[in-house]
């Protein structure tokens, strides 16, 4: 609470920052429950909208071995894609840190994903079928609570995968 001379003592400003660390991962787990349950109006609701970043350039989104998507549009179908290709998909969010810095909100976190598609005709599975990604989510704050700005999600490697061999 602010005190006479208009600053605001330090445990009023820890509990702000609480109740923006509690939103933020509110809003983070919002993002992984609409994926979960293939809700592309909830996906779209969480991502900044038009009114907080131009449909070019305001929202970026790296999924693992896909080209940098930006824009509400691009990102958007990406989504549309994964739900649509995917017969069922689970997050189990692990290693998860926020950082609050002002109006903007970092969220990194490891995603053990359990999903399923149908195999490819050689009998592999399907490209979106479960693994390992740490995922950064970068959200802003806006008057209708915080919203996803950047999403970049990079595969964890495991022993054995793309190792070179001399």
């Amino acid at each position: 609470m602010a005190g006479g001379d208009g600053r605001v003592s330090g445990s009023d400003r820890a509990a702000e920052l609480e109740l923006d660390r509690e939103a933020v991962l509110a809003a983070n787990q919002a993002l992984y429950e609409a994926l979960e349950n293939g809700d592309l109006e909830a996906v779209e609701s969480i991502w900044l909208g038009a009114a907080e970043a131009d449909d070019k350039g305001g929202v970026v989104c790296v999924h693992p071995g896909w080209p940098v998507l930006r824009g509400r549009a691009q990102v958007t179908r990406s989504y549309m894609l994964i739900m649509m290709n995917t017969e069922y998909i689970q997050f189990f969010l692990t290693d998860v840190e926020v950082e609050v810095q002002g109006d903007v909100a970092l969220v990194t976190c490891t995603e053990n994903i359990l999903s399923g598609g149908e195999a490819e005709e050689e009998g592999e599975l399907g490209p979106l079928v479960g693994g390992k990604v740490v995922s950064t989510n970068l959200f802003r704050r806006t008057p209708d609570g915080w919203k996803l700005w950047s999403h970049h999600g990079s595969p964890v490697l495991t022993s054995g995968d793309d190792e070179d061999e001399d």
